[in-house]
């Protein structure tokens, strides 16, 4: 073979592999994989991006970008839930202060949410419709207080309040 063929195969070769490599990196993962992750799917893409600037490990930068969601305006980032509860194992509250302080300080504000001990569980918001069916999950492991309290006063309806 002549060198000028043989170097039209490198660069194809080259071609299809950094299109293969772009394919891989951009894949999207189901939510199950993601939530053992430790990613919810509620991350926007420029979460990950902002991630990224703070974090230098690609590999976690890479999981991000496979389990978020593409920012947008759109009515999907406008949904509300009628309620939630508030899973959590009672033996592993301890590792998790921020939602400890939530459930003790703030979680009265939240009539419509619920906590319940499931044995082994992380902490995680179960969002539950009018009819009380499970809608959406979302590990809170590394969640602050006030991340908590601004999703829940972002994702849960008002309540109505009561005519006399």
């Amino acid at each position: 073979m002549n060198k000028a063929l043989m170097g039209g195969y490198g660069v194809a070769l080259i071609a299809v592999m950094l299109a293969l490599c772009l394919r891989a990196s951009s894949e999207q993962l189901s939510s199950r994989e993601c939530e053992n992750l430790g990613f919810t799917g509620l991350a926007l893409c420029s979460d990950c991006n902002t991630l990224s600037e703070y974090v230098k490990d690609k590999e976690l930068v890479s999981d991000c970008l496979k389990c978020c969601t593409e920012d947008s305006n759109d009515a999907t980032t406008k949904i509300t839930y009628s309620g939630a509860l508030l899973e959590v194992c009672m033996r592993k509250l301890v590792f998790y202060p921020e939602v400890v302080s939530f459930i003790e300080e703030e979680k009265d504000q939240f009539p419509s949410v619920q906590v319940q001990y499931v044995f082994n569980a992380p902490p995680k918001l179960v969002m539950l419709d009018d009819f009380g069916h499970q809608k959406e999950t979302i590990r809170i492991d590394n969640w602050k207080r006030e991340h908590i309290l601004q999703f829940l006063r972002e994702k849960l309806k008002p309540k109505p309040l009561a005519s006399n």
